[in-house]
């Protein structure tokens, strides 16, 4: 990999980390363009955690608040708030700590992968939008803006398994967390939020494990090429997380589920022919 294509593949990871359109499907799809093939998930890891920077960066408030509040010792808001990211992270946790072996494998299995899990994308997103305007042709808008939050710890189990199996390549993270907390009936603005907060930790976690493990300096990548990526994936990750948080706002996913469905199947129509 060089500094260029490093450089190209961190903007790819960092606008396609918070867009519904699966920035791990995107990177693959990079890397299968540029003809890259490396054996370990060292630059995915350092890329992604590039972004969750970013979402430090744009939450820092929301963060602060929440610790605030955990560090008063008594059950509030807060810490309910902060219970419930916990439980989100609990089947991501499973996978990870059960199946990495068998995620690694699929990260290498090619875009006919990637492109159904974009397909399945795609619909996700159209169905979400869809339900969500038929509630509020019926009045009873549950994603609409309002005081409070209405999260709930099944609401987020629920969204904690759908990012438990968006590790597929291909299968948008946000796209499946946030349409499915849409689908359980919670506010657009909170459901982005959420879904942008429950994602730190299990990234972090994975970087840290991977420096600890000596994954890095094993790394088939080079030291330059990784610095490169995840600052390119920094300062596009803080782009595209504010435009996130607009675009849901305003509930316009059915432009990327068309996105995703015409991006899948080329990705599958390229590896047929």
């Amino acid at each position: 990999m060089s500094w260029f294509e490093a450089l190209i593949l961190g903007i790819v990871q960092g606008l396609t980390e918070f867009l519904p359109v699966s920035s791990s499907g995107h990177l693959a799809i990079g890397k299968a363009l540029f003809g890259i093939e490396t054996s370990d998930l060292s630059f995915e890891i350092a890329v992604h955690a590039a972004t969750v920077l970013a979402t430090l960066l744009v939450f820092w408030k929301d963060i602060l608040k929440l610790l605030q509040e955990l560090f008063k010792f008594k059950m509030n808001d807060g810490t309910k708030y902060i219970l419930m990211l916990l439980v989100s992270m609990i089947p991501v946790f499973i996978v990870g700590v059960l199946l990495k072996d068998s995620v690694e494998n699929i990260f290498g299995s090619g875009l006919l992968v990637v492109g159904c899990c974009l397909v399945i994308t795609a619909a996700l997103l159209y169905l979400s939008e869809k339900l969500f305007a038929r509630r509020a042709a019926r009045g009873t808008d549950a994603g609409a803006s309002g005081a409070g939050s209405n999260m709930s710890f099944k609401s987020a189990l629920w969204m904690g398994l759908a990012q438990a199996v968006a590790v597929l390549p291909g299968l948008s993270r946000s796209g499946s967390t946030i349409a499915t907390g849409l689908l359980c009936g919670v506010k657009r603005e909170e459901v982005t939020r959420f879904s942008f907060l429950m994602v730190l930790i299990p990234i972090l976690g994975e970087a840290f494990l991977d420096v600890a493990g000596g994954g890095f300096a094993a790394s088939s990548v080079g030291g330059l090429q990784l610095a490169i990526g995840f600052l390119a994936a920094f300062v596009s990750g803080l782009f595209a997380c504010k435009v996130m948080i607009a675009i849901v706002k305003r509930a316009r996913l059915r432009w990327f589920a068309l996105y995703c469905l015409i991006v899948g199947l080329a990705c599958i129509i390229s590896t047929l022919v």
